[in-house]
């Protein structure tokens, strides 16, 4: 029984089109992917083995790519690739697939379990410039992002919420905020604030209206309700700001609902 269930939770991978478990893939240490963190990845969520967005993760991967000067992320090669992997791991697999090209030329795809993320979470403000020359980029340097998040965390919080040194609150390492003002007006930061383009975010937009305007500190502490979005998390109310609590209100359950139904049509016709 327990190797029956080792089996089933193998992750596995494929690098450069060869797909074995993950732990058993290897890049060379020379690769300035891994020495300068000179590359590019996406992650994506898997429904029951079809992956939600998939022309968007290849659409933004290519752009990345470009702003980043890489030669090719191998766009055809993934297209083939990707569902081969995901045959490989299970028809019903439900988690993520992270894509990673790197600088010297290698594309590497991991299945990777989709953590579980449950309302209420818990937000910790820290300072955090944005490095204007990676807009447009969502590159492997991202030291930056998950620092922030343990900074957050030795602090007693779950996550970070980063914030301009002027006082201007941005997104969290890995999502997109979106709060409500006192009159009902559902907001979230613009791009021009050097926040990532998230897929996420632009789906809730056209499914909502939604202004966009910068974020103040001050704004959020005022906000009626609050909430994340990403892959990962999908919508995900926010329970507290610091010491300021927050209750799943209204427009949150409303923007929950109407991404989960927009995702479901999007995967019952075809991904």
């Amino acid at each position: 029984m327990a190797d029956d269930t080792a089996t089933k939770t193998v992750e596995l991978g494929s690098l450069n089109g060869r797909i074995a478990p993950s732990d058993e893939l290897t890049i060379p240490v020379t690769d300035e992917g891994l020495l300068r963190g000179d590359g590019v990845f996406e992650v994506m969520r898997v429904y029951d083995g079809t992956v939600f967005a998939l022309t968007d993760h290849l659409d933004r991967l290519e752009r990345s790519g470009a702003n980043l000067r890489l030669p090719e992320v191998y766009r055809t090669e993934l297209e083939s690739e990707i569902p081969e992997l995901l045959a490989a791991r299970g028809g019903d697999f439900d988690g993520a697939l992270r894509i990673v090209v790197t600088r010297g030329g290698r594309r590497l795809l991991l299945t990777e379990p989709a953590a579980a993320k449950p309302a209420g979470i818990r937000l910790g403000l820290v300072t955090y410039a944005p490095t204007r020359v990676l807009d447009g980029v969502k590159s492997l340097s991202y030291a930056a992002n998950m620092l922030c998040t343990r900074l957050a965390q030795e602090r007693g919080f779950d996550e970070a919420l980063l914030v301009t040194p002027h006082g201007r609150v941005l997104e969290a390492p890995t999502s997109t905020l979106f709060w409500v003002d006192a009159d009902g007006t559902l907001c979230t930061p613009p791009l021009d604030d050097h926040i990532l383009a998230s897929i996420t975010r632009d789906r809730v937009m056209r499914l909502l209206e939604v202004n966009e305007r910068p974020c103040p500190t001050e704004t959020l502490m005022a906000a009626s309700e609050a909430f994340l979005a990403s892959t990962i998390r999908e919508v995900q109310a926010i329970g507290a700001v610091e010491d300021l609590e927050f209750d799943e209100g209204p427009r949150t359950r409303e923007a929950a609902q109407a991404f989960r139904a927009h995702l479901e049509a999007e995967l019952a016709s075809g991904g």
